[in-house]
């Protein structure tokens, strides 16, 4: 019934006016400009949140538009630094170029990872869908190669080759793992994904499980009660927590703007409450800040592609209380 309600106001939602759309994704996209992420991350700050920036963009279909992505996302640098922000960077190799000129889109990438790197920056690279995950990975380990270790991918914990990935990645990086584990915002086809919302809950806690068993960082990217109440039990029984020196003998030294081997991290407008509360607890909590010109394409994909998001969208539009931003 609540997939169905779910559905349903989705699919109203997108057919609604342009200005309808725009004030439903004011609560989970910063705004169209930099300045507007800036100003959100000035309100956030004095909750003791931390961030993670990303610069909306559908497909890109010339180089041009890649450069576009390389000079905004310096911008960000700039802007972080100005105003000390506890914040880093979300990028989606394809904005880069990388389908476009695979050459070209490595060295867009390396430069802005390089430049990070300068200012004692993380790199978080976006996962999108399953047919650029070995491509995405690839970038995060050619970095890596280059003595650029200030960069990690996310991890999609629905698809069946996780745990895989999770365990050829600590494999070759060792102490310098960097995860950021969901469930994925992609729904991909049932022969290479879990498709249900149990299975999906009991393999995002296996993922949470295996990255810290492996030493690695982990960044728990989830709304979900049962997530983050098995990350918790999790943490406790590896003896880890807020203020605690990270005790996994696998694990790296600690790391400029990074928790003690672990985060947990929430999209703009969801589940507010229940970062206030991490956080008042001492854990690390990182907000997810998207902003740019293509609010309202990204606002109608991410609708599109993951109808369960209605039932969020009916809650803040009918009661506005009880999920603060």
């Amino acid at each position: 019934m609540v997939g169905r309600f779910s559905r349903m106001v989705v699919a109203m939602t997108v057919r609604m006016p342009r200005w309808f759309v725009g004030w439903v994704s004011r609560r989970y996209v910063a705004g169209p400009k930099l300045d507007d992420a800036v100003k959100v991350m000035k309100r956030l700050s004095k909750e003791g949140a931390c961030f993670t920036i990303d610069v909306l963009g559908e497909d890109i279909t010339s180089m041009e538009e890649a450069t576009f992505f390389l000079e905004e996302y310096k911008r960000v640098i700039t802007a972080i630094s100005e105003n000390n922000f506890d914040a880093n960077l979300s990028i989606k190799p394809t904005a880069f170029g990388l389908l476009l000129d695979s050459e070209i889109g490595m060295d867009n990438i390396e430069a802005l990872v390089s430049m990070a790197n300068e200012h004692q920056m993380f790199v978080r690279l976006d996962m999108e869908d399953h047919r650029v995950t070995d491509d995405t990975i690839q970038v995060m380990l050619d970095m890596h190669e280059k003595g650029l270790t200030n960069v990690g991918v996310v991890l999609q914990a629905r698809l069946f080759r996780t745990i895989e990935d999770i365990q050829s990645i600590a494999q070759k990086l060792g102490k310098d793992a960097d995860y950021r584990i969901c469930k994925g915002i992609y729904l991909e086809p049932e022969e290479i994904s879990h498709t249900d919302r149990q299975p999906i809950i009991k393999a995002t806690n296996d993922c949470v499980d295996a990255m810290l068993d492996a030493g690695a960082y982990v960044g728990i990217a989830s709304h979900d009660h049962p997530v983050i109440n098995h990350t918790l039990e999790a943490l406790s029984k590896r003896k880890m927590g807020p203020n605690i020196p990270d005790p996994r003998p696998n694990a790296g030294k600690p790391r400029p703007q990074k928790g003690p081997g672990y985060e947990f991290q929430m999209l703009l407008g969801v589940r507010g409450p229940l970062r206030r509360k991490l956080c008042s607890k001492g854990h690390r909590t990182r907000v997810y800040i998207p902003y740019g010109e293509k609010w309202y394409e990204y606002s109608i994909r991410r609708l599109k592609e993951n109808p369960t998001i209605g039932t969020q969208v009916a809650k803040a539009f009918l009661m506005p209380w009880t999920n603060r931003p």
